[in-house]
């Protein structure tokens, strides 16, 4: 006979099945995790509580692999899941994404406990993968080779009530000699203009009163259908949509900034004044070994054009440090470019082999030490600047758009957290009335950090506002936080919690 202690825990088959997401990478993963939770919540699944860290019934990575050593983070991850899974039948493992689509062979070889494989042209076949898994008792490894069906037509998980990302595009045609992206998510493919503008009224009926269109080159869209000012008449139909009160975009390349773009930004009211225009390098010698289709001057020609059309506009920059044959004098090139450009922002990252693409075999790699003294004489160049740049925000009046988890000092000091326009982030004393995320409150910026700025008076005003109804409406039905995104990237425009930047793919 069975002592009652002998026995495992009772197991309730009716329950529906949790699971966890964890996203690595840029904006394009974090939209493509939406996905999968609407495909996984449409499929019966509902959401692990924060913190799970594992212990749910579908543990999903959305992987990147333009980082060196991705696969070993990922292969260590996986490794300790696997004791988790044995003591829990029926747990299942899943690996999409990028180093899903590169590393199709051998993720299963390497981890023979994980149960699904699926690439980022297939992300709408997860919950079959995963039954067909579960049904047949064997890994089930299916990499699509070509889109399957764009991600915007798939069901989503939105994380945020009051802010939406949308895809505009997937894929690129650039071959940027540092980046493998192109070779994962293959050519650049556009939405129909009709169909992306139905999605933001659909969002902005919902409560949505912040997008941001969303592209590994934004501002190429209309290349696949045949529209080089497609991109611009996007930008200003979006200014046509009732209720839309903010749009961004993420992220362009230099090549295709054009003027007509810079028209519809400056004469479009609901396009923020913000910019995110990754430079790379300001060397010449080092664009043309990247294989960046333009110069010193044509990048610092954009940036003036932008700031006579908009003079209040933030610009926010990726830059590579120790690219393989960078000089002292190319890294000398680099910083003029930065104090020319006065940038609000710059998301710096050390040069590391990218497996698969062609600056991993080129000679002349820089070594460790040099790259490092290089990046620290970058950073606290920039640091000053942005400092310079936000002090410059002291005394200025500003409509915030309040945020969710922006600020991780705010209980403590009773301050609640905000975006500005142009994106800079505020922290703001707490009004007696109540604020919600995705409400409007207008301030005057008393202080500036380097990183952030503070409204230590009064709120001037509150607006409530059709966002933050539908964020107290997604709370009253949702009390339980969802876990965690991990990612490297600056999240530009939507205002949802998010860590500070320190690394990324930086392949724009």
């Amino acid at each position: 006979m069975t002592s009652s202690s002998d026995r495992s825990p009772a197991v309730d088959v009716h329950a529906p099945k949790s699971y966890e997401i964890r996203t690595y990478g840029c904006q394009m993963n974090v939209h493509d995790s939406e996905r999968l939770s609407g495909l996984l919540e449409e499929a019966g699944y509902v959401r692990a509580p924060e913190g799970s860290d594992g212990d749910a019934d579908v543990v999903v990575f959305n992987t990147c692999a333009v980082r060196e050593n991705a696969d070993n983070r990922l292969y260590g991850n996986l490794g300790r899941l696997a004791p988790r899974k044995v003591s829990r039948p029926g747990m299942q493992i899943a690996v999409g994404g990028c180093l899903a689509q590169k590393d199709r062979d051998t993720i299963v070889k390497k981890a023979p406990w994980v149960d699904v494989v699926f690439g980022t042209h297939n992300i709408g076949k997860l919950p079959v993968l995963l039954e067909r898994a579960r049904v047949q008792e064997e890994a089930q490894v299916e990499i699509a080779e070509s889109l399957e069906a764009f991600p915007s037509t798939l069901p989503t998980r939105r994380e945020s009530a009051y802010a939406a990302w949308v895809s505009i595009s997937v894929g690129c045609n650039n071959t940027c000699t540092f980046c493998i992206v192109p070779a994962l998510r293959g050519k650049e493919k556009d939405r129909r203009p009709g169909d992306i503008l139905a999605e933001v009224e659909a969002l902005v009926a919902e409560g949505v009163s912040e997008i941001t269109l969303l592209g590994q080159n934004v501002n190429a869209y209309g290349s696949d259908i045949g529209d080089r000012e497609a991109f611009s008449k996007l930008l200003r139909a979006c200014g046509n949509i009732e209720g839309l009160e903010r749009v961004r975009f993420t992220s362009p390349h230099p090549r295709d900034f054009t003027d007509d773009v810079i028209a519809a930004m400056a004469e479009t009211p609901n396009v923020m004044p913000q910019l995110h225009m990754p430079l790379q390098s300001g060397s010449d010698t080092v664009l043309k070994a990247m294989r960046r289709s333009y110069r010193q001057d044509r990048y610092l020609g954009i940036i003036e054009k932008v700031r006579a059309a908009i003079p209040h506009a933030a610009i926010t920059t990726d830059i590579i440090v120790g690219f393989p044959g960078e000089t002292e004098e190319d890294f000398e090139d680099t910083l003029h470019v930065v104090r020319e450009a006065r940038f609000a922002q710059a998301f710096t990252f050390q040069y590391s082999k990218r497996p698969g693409t062609p600056a991993a075999t080129m000679e002349n790699q820089i070594p460790k030490e040099v790259v490092q003294a290089r990046y620290e004489r970058l950073v606290a160049l920039q640091e000053e600047i942005s400092w310079e740049e936000n002090k410059k925000q002291v005394g200025r009046t500003l409509d915030l758009m309040v945020a969710e988890g922006e600020g991780r000092k705010d209980g403590a000091t009773h301050r609640l957290s905000g975006r500005a326009p142009d994106n800079r982030l505020v922290h703001f004393t707490k009004p007696e009335q109540e604020v919600r995320p995705g409400d409007v409150v207008t301030v005057e910026i008393t202080y500036a950090a380097p990183h952030h700025l503070l409204a230590e008076g009064s709120a001037l005003a509150v607006r409530r506002t059709r966002a933050g109804d539908a964020w107290a409406k997604r709370n009253a039905a949702e009390p339980a936080k969802p876990a965690g995104v991990m990612l490297g990237l600056p999240k530009i425009g939507i205002p949802a919690p998010l860590p500070a930047a320190t690394t990324g793919c930086g392949c724009d």
